[in-house]
């Protein structure tokens, strides 16, 4: 590390000490805030069974990052993906691609974007690998019409076919390989129908932004939560570290997730035969442009 990235480190820690000590605990005394591997997802039954299925792994199973204590706090972690105006911008481009037909949600998580895109009337399945995440959309209304399949979503397969396969909030970083990334392509390719879509919502990377020489880069800073990426340039991963002060007490929590860039996302459509349809900055369908942080994609299948 740089001398300005330890420069940085240490004024971070000294802002901690000092909330810590304003909040009267010790350093030391920091809780750790479990483990899903940052932001989700996986053969099913019919639509709308409540059951959730389990699919059985001749590989390694993807960690976990997502645990009880996640899940339970996942809304009051980060409120802001929970704003009506997020969630029905999501929700109203999502329907419109899905018009009758089926959707799929991969890494589906606690229902944000699947119980009101249900509740327009499009029929949603689920696949998940956190079945904490999974419990808790259960206890919201409306999740009984969501059948759910806890596994992988780069590699479990359900039943049927679906007009529309959707990924959002960065998920498709939770796959922190290539090979990871390029097999969920696949496998949503041979879940849509001829000329169904596949879309994903991921931010650009932020090295542009990064000081030269530096791998850190904050991206949330308010008085009760800190959160930055630390980029390994030679592996492609970026690890997300967040610090919260929760009713007086830091809270923590860090995964590693693979930063994927717009051209490399549009190769790995071609290879699982897709084409790209459109590109936008937002849901609300800005313009993409050298500028944009994040991208709505999506992929039309072709073959």
């Amino acid at each position: 590390m740089t001398a300005g990235g330890r420069t940085w480190f240490a004024v971070q820690l000294v802002l901690f000490i000092a909330m810590l000590t304003a909040l009267g605990r010790r350093p030391g005394a920091l809780g750790t805030f479990g483990a899903k591997g940052v932001f989700g997802g996986r053969p099913m039954g019919p639509f709308g069974a409540k059951r959730v299925e389990f699919v059985a792994h001749n590989g390694p199973v993807p960690k976990d990052y997502f645990d009880e204590r996640i899940a339970k706090s996942y809304e009051a972690k980060w409120p802001e993906i929970f704003e009506p105006a997020v969630v029905d911008a999501a929700v109203s481009f999502l329907a419109g691609l899905a018009g009758s037909g089926a959707a799929l949600e991969l890494g589906v998580g606690t229902g944000r974007i699947a119980l009101p895109l249900s509740q327009r009337g499009v029929r949603v399945h689920g696949i998940e690998l956190s079945p904490a995440m999974v419990a808790e959309m259960r206890t919201k209304p409306g999740a009984d019409a969501i059948g759910v399949t806890i596994g992988d979503f780069a590699t479990t397969r359900v039943e049927g076919s679906f007009e529309l396969a959707y990924l959002v909030r960065n998920t498709i970083t939770n796959l922190t390989t290539q090979d990871e990334q390029v097999q969920c392509f696949q496998n949503v390719a041979a879940h849509l129908r001829p000329g169904g879509c596949f879309v994903v919502e991921v931010y650009i990377p932020e090295l542009q932004r990064l000081p030269p020489g530096e791998t850190v880069h904050a991206f949330t800073v308010t008085p009760t939560h800190l959160a930055f990426e630390e980029y390994d340039l030679a592996t492609q991963i970026a690890f997300s570290h967040h610090y919260w002060v929760v009713d007086g007490r830091l809270e923590t929590f860090t995964a590693p997730f693979r930063y994927v860039w717009p051209s490399e996302l549009d190769l790995m459509a071609r290879l699982a035969g897709m084409t790209l349809r459109e590109r936008w900055s937002n849901w609300n369908r800005e313009p993409f442009t050298s500028a944009s942080r994040s991208h709505i994609s999506v992929w039309q299948r072709t073959t």
